[in-house]
């Protein structure tokens, strides 16, 4: 039985999600703000596959447990819940490692669908999207798979479990056009509900971890209109 744990500072929602999401054959605790979330989180006798997360919770955001259970090396699959719809805040939610977000009011059958579809791909491996399995050389630099992290001359920069399936699949596929759609399928899943928009944040995520160790942010080329190729 799939753990997720539920942070939401409305009642009704939090009730809501519970019935939802326990009617669906989940194990759901919940958390009615950010430290609450954390606690349990962190108290948990078994630990939790996914955690939903309220953006504006009071006393600590959902940013800031996101923050923090990417702080502490988790991979745990996150789902950020908002009524903002703004394309920044969506922005800063995945730039902190959130793996999918979703805007409130939202359907019964997306929430399902996309909690379904982050289970799936946190319960895949690495080389899942690709055929690398094991460190490689990355922009320059070099991809550990073992501490998810991109390595150079004693630089570290952590990688998310999306941006380091992106670097295996585009390590790869060497000088190959990949579309759009076909890194979503291999990364995110044939039935990813979201946008490509989220595929160009976690890309420009990557680059700039790539810059900061000092690697080579060229070799990642944006070809418009189609995708990406790499190297």
């Amino acid at each position: 039985m799939k753990r997720i744990l539920v942070a939401e500072d409305d009642a009704d929602i939090r009730e809501t999600l519970k019935d939802l999401l326990s009617g669906e054959g989940y194990a759901v605790e919940t958390a009615a703000d950010g430290v609450a979330a954390i606690a349990v989180w962190k108290g948990a006798a078994e630990p939790f596959d996914l955690v939903v997360l309220d953006v504006m919770m009071p006393v600590k955001s959902g940013y800031d447990v996101c923050r923090e259970i990417r702080a502490a090396g988790s991979r745990v699959a996150v789902l950020m819940l908002s009524a903002k719809s703004e394309e920044i805040d969506k922005v800063v939610g995945l730039e902190l490692g959130a793996d999918d977000y979703v805007t409130k009011p939202f359907g019964v059958r997306e929430l399902l669908a996309r909690v379904s579809a982050a289970l799936r791909r946190a319960g895949q491996s690495v080389a899942t999207a690709s055929v690398i399995s094991a460190d490689f050389p990355f922009c320059g630099v070099t991809a550990s798979v073992k501490h998810y992290r991109l390595e150079y001359d004693g630089k570290f920069a952590p990688l998310t479990e999306i941006e380091m399936k992106l670097a295996s699949l585009f390590a790869a596929h060497p000088s190959e056009v990949l579309s759009r759609d076909r890194i979503l399928n291999e990364v995110w899943g044939v039935d990813y509900l979201g946008t490509t928009r989220t595929l160009d944040q976690h890309v420009a995520n990557l680059r700039r971890k790539v810059d900061e160790v000092g690697g080579d942010t060229t070799f990642v080329r944006t070809v418009h209109g189609i995708g990406y190729s790499y190297a």
